[in-house]
């Protein structure tokens, strides 16, 4: 099943400290809800393990995470795959832009992911919700931690 997400959030901090966070793994794993563990594994390479619920689905995660096109401290691309054992796979990508704007920085981002399994059999509309709700306390968690 394919999914596409975009959005915008108006965060509280200067353009190269938003910069900083999103490559400070510690910064991340700390806002990335359900995440256990997140290591840098090279310069641009994340080893990640996340418990995430959708509906009546529970499943641990585990998978790697890419950056490329790297355009500091204008944005960058992830790319990344996890399994879910039975619960089945995600796989996908995000481009992230930061610009400055009213003395802050405004992050969008673009996400296309293809999941599988059981997952995907819960349909379009609770993967999207419970998508977007990730994403709200992502970005929550986020803004909290670069206006601190």
């Amino acid at each position: 099943m394919a999914m596409t997400m975009t959005g915008e959030y108006q965060l509280p901090a200067s353009q190269q400290t938003v910069w900083e966070k999103l490559n400070d793994p510690e910064v991340l794993k700390a806002c990335i809800p359900g995440c256990e563990a997140l290591e840098k594994t090279s310069d641009t390479a994340f080893a990640a393990t996340a418990t995430i619920k959708i509906g009546p689905v529970k499943a641990r995660f585990k998978g790697n995470v890419t950056l490329s096109d790297l355009d500091p401290p204008n944005g960058y691309k992830i790319s990344g795959q996890g399994e879910g054992g039975v619960a089945g796979f995600a796989k996908g990508g995000a481009t992230v832009k930061l610009l400055p704007k009213d003395g802050g920085t405004l992050l969008t981002y673009n996400v296309e992911a293809q999941i599988g399994g059981k997952l995907a059999q819960l349909g379009q509309r609770l993967i999207n919700g419970a998508a977007k709700k990730v994403a709200d306390d992502f970005f929550a968690s986020f803004a909290k931690a670069v206006g601190a």
